[in-house]
C-alpha cells in the first residue's frame, strides 16, 4: 500500500513537472512596438502632423468661455470652484431718446458644481434709455418719446445649470435664472427672466447657438412681459480669435404700446491667454422701434 502511494506521488510529480518544462518552451507574446526584426508596414504608423493638428481641434479645449461674447450666453457653466470675472462697457444710439452708456455690466460667476454656477452682478445705465443690447445686464428698455437723462444702477443675481451634453441632433442645453433690483433711480420693482439656451459644436471650428428669454418689465404703471430670442453662429478663426454673427430680438407682451425690435450684431475675440478673453461686438437695428446702433467691448477673466 505505502509503494503504491509512492509510485502515485512520483506520477503526479513527474507530470508536473513536464507541464511546466512545456511552457517554459512555448513562444512569448511580444508588444509588436518592442519587435526590431518586423518590417515597419507590421508596426502602427505614426499619425502625419495633420492628424495630430486634426485630433488636437477635435478634442475639448480648457478655455474660458464668457456669456458677454454675445447677447446670447454661452451653454457651458464655469466649472467646479473656477470663478469667471466679466465686465464691459456699451454705447447704445437712440432713436428718440438721448443715447446710453452702460457699465461696468460687472459680472462674477462661481462653479458651484460641475453643472451649476452662482451668479452675481451690478451695472449702471446713463441715459435716455436702457441698454438691451447687453445680455448679461438684463432687459432695460427706453420709454418712448422721454428725453430725460436717467441714471439707474442695478444690482443682478441668479445661477445657471447645464442640462444635458449634446447628443447627435440632441443638442447641448442650459438655463439661465436672473433676478435685477434697482439699487438706484426711478424703477423700484425688482425683476425677473428666464432663458434656455442650447447648442451644437458642428465640426471642430463651427458652433451655432440660441436662446429663448422672457423678462418682466414695468414702464411706469404698465407691468408687460419680453421675449427675446437670440441665435449666433460662432467660428475660430484661429487659434486664439474667434468671430461670430447674431440675430437677436425683442417682443413685448401684455404692453399697453406693443414694440417688437430686432437687431444684427457681428462680433470678434480674442483669447490673451486661456484663462483672458477681450472682444468687441457691435450692431445695428433692423426696423424703426429699435435702436439705431450699439457698440460693446469688455473682458472676461478666468481663475
Amino acid at each position: 500500500m505505502k509503494q503504491s502511494i509512492l509510485w502515485a506521488a512520483f506520477f503526479c510529480a513527474e507530470i508536473l513537472t513536464l507541464s511546466a518544462a512545456s511552457r517554459a518552451q512555448e513562444p512569448q507574446a511580444i508588444d509588436p512596438s518592442l519587435r526590431t526584426d518586423l518590417p515597419s508596414t507590421a508596426i502602427d504608423r505614426p499619425r502625419s502632423a495633420l492628424d495630430i493638428a486634426e485630433a488636437e481641434r477635435e478634442a475639448p479645449k480648457d478655455r474660458i468661455e464668457t456669456d458677454r461674447d454675445s447677447f446670447t450666453p454661452a451653454v457651458t457653466t464655469v466649472g467646479q470652484n473656477r470663478f469667471v470675472l466679466e465686465a464691459a462697457y456699451s454705447f447704445v444710439d437712440e432713436r428718440r431718446v438721448a443715447e446710453t452708456h452702460s457699465y461696468p455690466e460687472f459680472l462674477l460667476r462661481y462653479g458651484l458644481t460641475r453643472r451649476v454656477e452662482l451668479r452675481l452682478g451690478w451695472n449702471m445705465e446713463v441715459g435716455g434709455g436702457g441698454s438691451s443690447t447687453s445680455g448679461s445686464s438684463g432687459f432695460s428698455l427706453e420709454e418712448e418719446g422721454s428725453t430725460k437723462i436717467e441714471r439707474e444702477t442695478v444690482l443682478l443675481y441668479g445661477l445657471k445649470v447645464f442640462l444635458v451634453d449634446q447628443d447627435g441632433l440632441i443638442p447641448e442645453s442650459s438655463v439661465v435664472l436672473m433676478a435685477r433690483t434697482p439699487t438706484s433711480g426711478p424703477d423700484t420693482d425688482t425683476h425677473f427672466s428666464g432663458t434656455w439656451v442650447f447648442g451644437w459644436n458642428i465640426r471642430s471650428r463651427w458652433k451655432f447657438d440660441a436662446a429663448i428669454r422672457y423678462g418682466t418689465e414695468n414702464e411706469e404703471n404698465d407691468r408687460f412681459g419680453v421675449w427675446s430670442p437670440s441665435a449666433v453662429l460662432k467660428y475660430e478663426v484661429t487659434e486664439r480669435w474667434n468671430a461670430h454673427v447674431e440675430y437677436f430680438g425683442f417682443r413685448s407682451t401684455g404692453k399697453a404700446e406693443a414694440f417688437d425690435r430686432h437687431y444684427v450684431s457681428p462680433g470678434l475675440h480674442y483669447l490673451v491667454t486661456d484663462d483672458l478673453e477681450v472682444g468687441v461686438r457691435l450692431g445695428w437695428g433692423l426696423n424703426d422701434q429699435s435702436s439705431r446702433f450699439f457698440v460693446n467691448a469688455g473682458l472676461g477673466w478666468r481663475y
